[in-house]
């Protein structure tokens, strides 16, 4: 890892001459020109199997700086010094040098990779709060790189892992460090298993033409990938039922007893991040091992000594998950289906065995029919769950007997492979789960069951998972970088420190990049019912209407709730041309890229859409929120926490409630404004941000838009160009 010394030398070219600084970059990028293609870093062949732990040397091939458990130690021989962040993100720095034309020096990038780079170098956390268009990639990814410690950057979605990959990291690189090693880490159910699909090209358990065409394909893919990657297959539904039985899920992995082990997808995903400088893991998969830490299950993730959290506002809710228990009908129905599987393609299937997976499939059912029809969220307090065993003990009871009997019968089988000691352990983490979600009172969990289309889901959720963090994340690691667009309540980070259980960090809102006052007008209307008024749903259908017309179509229409999107929706397909698109009748990614490629389009979505969604330019020129985005207090993650706080003599609807909307009514309108050409209108048809008291947080958390309350400054915006002087900046 030659990173360091890649950017010093870098940094003496700033004395050199455009020609050869462009020169420099153009060598550097014909020595990563393969890191640019979907390929990951190389291994060592005398690296692959070594022990990441027993390690606690390596040494720079030019031996001029160490490493010591990820840390770097400099030497006095070394004369190479990185550059300062003023040299790389300055006006004319090595950055403006680099970039094709367009670039321009950005200010508040500066300032954040200053403040990153000076918490990686006196091992402080910081929070940061960068608009869109501040550059923040690369404000944390240069300062990680050049701190010389293995860093883990945490994203929210799999599809910024990828654009991390492909688009940032070869920029970097191409004209920085050609030498910097970097892993993507993505959960098993991403990567294709090999033995699963030999098991099965000998074995055909195939339903229909197109799935054995699909089978073909993938076939044929895995003789070509590197990685193994699902992401690989575009022409895979994201719905498709032939991949969960060909993905590489710990549940179904017999680990290195496995034939296949030493070029499985997955153990040289675990290889490559042994080796790399830089792990780019989305949220989940952190915090599912941060989880296995904690209950002593090993780990994911190798060494690393600093962290950065992408879309750090959405920490709480994944942590939230994977500290909590949870069981569904679908986790019993696919432990029978991976039995039956393996049996027959172990040729142990005997109708003794046979009729105990279907045991546990007539079971499983009886039991989950006996919740309630009625789809949503319901609490499942102690008493309530106390009732529910009353009732139906017997379905309990046979549900759990059906599992150990899976169990007692593989401990008998003659032979023991490794496929049924994984099912067996599998069917006995099952009946753990069962056991602690009805049986358990554990004072910091909330319990609850959901029926969500066919599925049943039963969970236990922290209903505080600060003091969590707090020994697990920040105690454990000196460095952690947080960073959104939406941090602050008010201008202040006081929300989601106390809520992830920050208490010292350096912390910064950084000013925007873009002239909101001139890009963006928010519209709120002033003779609105209130939102619990009958008459609002057919008011709010006139506003909209209106709006649409105005935008020419070319919105997202956003609301709180399902039942309100189909409402309004309804209402509005007939009164005007443009072409609509609901949430739900496809899916997320073919609407999105459906509505980026229709003319006029309007998408009607509730919270799926409210972040994550990049439409720069006019084709999304009006965003429209029906109502300020509270969580549903009946919700019972919500109740808990609202109950645990003023149990504790606190305000909940000024700690909690209120900022929490905020957060999200900032990431609902963070849709429109994406680049400095980008314009249009804001609109939010609940008035209770002009006549409560809390409104005036809302208002003041918000970017400065210019504000109206009338339709015909609306008309008037929307007619007028964009001014000459926000084009050129």
């Amino acid at each position: 890892m030659r990173v360091k010394k890649d950017l010093g030398t870098l940094a003496k070219g700033t004395k050199k001459t455009d020609k050869e600084l462009k020169k420099k970059g153009m060598a550097a990028g014909a020595d990563a020109a393969i890191v640019s293609q979907r390929v990951y870093a190389p291994l060592e062949d005398e690296t692959v199997h070594e022990d990441e732990n027993a390690r606690e040397l390596e040494r720079f091939e030019d031996g001029e700086v160490e490493i010591q458990r990820g840390v770097q130690k400099q030497t006095a021989q070394e004369v190479t010094q990185a550059p300062t962040m003023e040299e790389v993100f300055g006006p004319g720095g090595l950055l403006e040098r680099c970039m094709t034309a367009g670039y321009e020096h950005r200010a508040a990038q500066l300032e954040m990779a200053e403040l990153v780079h000076d918490a990686f170098q006196s091992h402080r956390h910081a929070i940061v709060e960068a608009g869109t268009g501040t550059g923040k990639t690369l404000a944390y990814l240069l300062p990680a790189i050049c701190s010389g410690r293995r860093v883990v950057i945490s994203t929210a979605t799999k599809s910024l892992q990828e654009q991390l990959f492909q688009k940032d990291v070869p920029f970097l690189q191409k004209y920085f460090a050609p030498n910097l090693k970097v892993a993507v880490m993505k959960g098993r159910s991403n990567f294709l298993c090999k033995a699963k699909l030999h098991q099965m090209a000998d074995q055909p358990m195939l339903r229909g033409m197109e799935e054995m065409d699909a089978f073909r394909q993938i076939r044929e893919w895995s003789k070509l990938t590197e990685t193994g990657d699902r992401s690989e297959l575009t022409f895979l539904t994201d719905d498709s039922e032939l991949w969960p039985r060909l993905d590489a899920r710990r549940e179904t992995c017999t680990g290195q007893k496995c034939a296949n082990f030493n070029e499985c997808f997955v153990t040289q995903m675990h290889q490559r991040a042994a080796e790399a400088d830089l792990i780019i893991v989305n949220h989940h998969l952190f915090f599912a091992d941060l989880a296995l830490k904690q209950d002593d299950f090993g780990s994911i993730l190798p060494e690393y000594s600093a962290v950065v959290f992408d879309e750090a506002h959405e920490i709480e809710d994944v942590a939230s998950d994977y500290f909590g228990r949870q069981i569904s009908n679908f986790r019993f129905e696919e432990l029978a289906r991976d039995a039956d599987i393996a049996l027959r393609l172990l040729h142990l299937g005997t109708p003794s065995l046979l009729r105990r997976t279907q045991r546990i499939r007539e079971r499983s059912r009886a039991f989950f029919e006996a919740f309630p029809s009625k789809d949503g969220r319901f609490p499942f307090s102690r008493a309530e769950r106390a009732a529910f065993l009353e009732q139906n003990r017997e379905a309990y009871d046979e549900l759990a007997q059906a599992l150990k009997g899976l169990e007692t019968e593989f401990a008998a089988a003659a032979q023991k492979p490794e496929e049924l000691l994984r099912l067996s352990r599998r069917s006995f983490e099952l009946r753990q789960e069962m056991t602690f979600l009805f049986e358990s009172n554990e004072g910091n969990f909330v319990y609850w069951f959901e029926r969500r289309n066919k599925g049943v889901f039963l969970a236990a959720t922290p209903i505080d998972v600060s003091q969590l963090l707090r020994e697990k994340l920040f105690e454990q690691f000196d460095t952690v970088i947080l960073t959104s667009a939406t941090l602050t309540v008010g201008n202040r980070f006081d929300y989601i420190r106390q809520r992830l259980g920050l208490d010292h960090a350096k912390e910064k809102s950084l000013p925007p990049e873009f002239d909101y006052g001139e890009q963006a007008l928010l519209y709120l209307p002033k003779k609105m019912p209130d939102v619990r008024d009958a008459g609002f749903a057919g008011k709010a259908a006139d506003e909209i209407t209106e709006l649409l017309e105005l935008s020419q179509g070319r919105a997202f229409c956003l609301f709180t709730s399902y039942a309100q999107m189909n409402d309004l929706y309804e209402r509005i397909k007939t009164r005007v041309d443009f072409p609509l698109m609901l949430q739900g009748t496809a899916p997320r990614s073919v609407l999105l890229e459906r509505f980026k490629n229709t003319e006029g389009a309007v998408l009607f979505a509730t919270a799926s859409f409210w972040q994550g969604v990049d439409v720069p330019g006019e084709q999304l020129s009006c965003v429209i929120v029906d109502k300020l985005p509270f969580a549903v207090p009946s919700d019972p993650i919500v109740a808990a926490r609202v109950k645990a706080l003023q149990d504790d003599g606190r305000n909940a609807f000024s700690e909690y409630q209120v900022p929490q909307a905020v957060l999200a009514l900032k990431q609902g309108f963070g849709r429109l404004i994406r680049t400095k050409t980008d314009r249009g209108i804001l609109a939010l048809l609940d008035t209770r941000i002009q006549r409560m008291a809390y409104g005036k947080i809302f208002i003041e958390s918000l970017p400065g838009y210019g504000k109206t309350q009338q339709l015909a400054d609306v008309a008037q915006f929307m007619e007028r160009r964009l001014p000459r002087s926000i084009v050129d900046r």
